[in-house]
C-alpha cells in the first residue's frame, strides 16, 4: 500500500489525516454502548430465603469483659482493676490456649480503656477476640 497525495503528478505524501475509519469505529462503539447500557443498570431480582438466627450461646471457654462508661472493667460480671487484667488473661490462656474474649464496651467508654484491654489480651496470648454489640431496635 503506497502513500501518496490526491494529485497524480505529485510524489509528495498526503499530509491530511483520514478520519473516516476513526468515525466508523466511534459510531460502532456508540451503538454497542447504547445497546448494553440498559442491561448493566437492571439488577437480577432474587427472592432470598428468610431465616431467624438462633442466639449465640456462650461456651465455657469464653471470657466476658465489659468496659463501662467510667472505664471500669468487669470480668464475667465481677469488677476487676486494670492492673489485674494481665495476670487474669495469662491465667486464662494457661488454662485454655484457645480461649475467646467477648469484649463489650459502653458507647461512651473511652477508646483508651478498650484499647488497653485488647492490648493486654493480645500480650497474654489471646488470639480470638470478639466485639459484642446489640442489634438495632426496629
Amino acid at each position: 500500500m503506497a502513500f501518496g497525495s490526491f494529485d497524480k503528478d505529485s510524489a509528495a505524501p498526503m499530509a491530511e489525516i483520514n478520519t473516516t475509519p476513526l468515525v466508523d469505529v466511534m459510531l460502532v462503539l456508540l451503538v454497542v454502548f447504547i445497546v448494553t447500557a440498559p442491561l448493566l443498570t437492571n439488577a437480577v431480582h432474587v427472592n432470598l430465603p428468610r431465616a431467624a438466627a438462633t442466639a449465640h450461646t456462650e461456651r465455657p471457654d469464653t471470657i466476658r469483659l465489659v468496659v463501662d462508661a467510667q472505664g471500669t472493667y468487669h470480668w464475667n460480671d465481677q469488677p476487676v482493676g486494670a492492673d489485674q487484667l494481665t495476670e487474669r488473661f495469662a491465667a486464662a490462656v494457661g488454662t485454655n490456649p484457645e480461649i475467646t474474649l467477648a469484649l463489650s464496651a459502653d458507647k461512651d467508654a473511652r477508646y483508651d480503656a478498650v484499647a488497653q484491654a485488647v492490648a493486654k489480651a493480645q500480650q497474654a496470648g489471646v488470639s480470638r477476640i470478639g466485639f459484642v454489640t446489640e442489634a438495632p431496635s426496629r
